[in-house]
C-alpha cells in the first residue's frame, strides 16, 4: 500500500484519532469496543468501523478475548511515529498553557 494511502486510512477521521490518542496514553492496556466508546465519546458503531480498520493496517493487534480486546501495535513502524508525534503535540499545549499563564 501506498505510504501516504495508509496514513490517510489510519488517521482519516477523528475516531481513529481519538482512538489512537487514548490507546497511546496506555500502550499496554488492551481496550475493549466499549471501553473505547465510553474513552473517546464516539458511538459505537464508528469505534467498530475505526478499529476495523486500524486492526486491518496493523496498527491495531486483536487479542481473542470475550470479548475481544485491542492493544495498539508499538511495533509497527507508523504507530512508533504517530505516537511522538502525539507526544510532541502534547508538549506543544502545555508549553502554549505556561506562556499564556507567564503573560497574565
Amino acid at each position: 500500500m501506498d505510504v501516504w494511502k495508509e496514513v490517510e486510512r489510519g488517521l482519516g477521521s477523528k475516531g481513529k484519532i481519538r482512538i489512537l490518542r487514548k490507546m497511546l496514553e496506555k500502550p499496554n492496556m488492551a481496550f475493549s469496543k466499549h471501553t473505547l466508546t465510553r474513552a473517546t465519546g464516539l458511538k459505537w458503531v464508528n469505534v467498530k468501523s475505526d478499529v476495523k480498520i486500524l486492526t486491518e493496517l496493523g496498527w491495531l493487534k486483536k487479542n481473542a478475548y470475550d470479548p475481544e480486546t485491542y492493544k495498539v501495535n508499538m511495533e509497527n513502524e507508523f504507530v512508533q511515529h504517530i505516537a511522538e508525534f502525539f507526544k510532541r503535540i502534547s508538549l506543544v499545549g502545555v508549553a502554549v498553557r505556561i506562556g499564556e499563564a507567564r503573560s497574565w
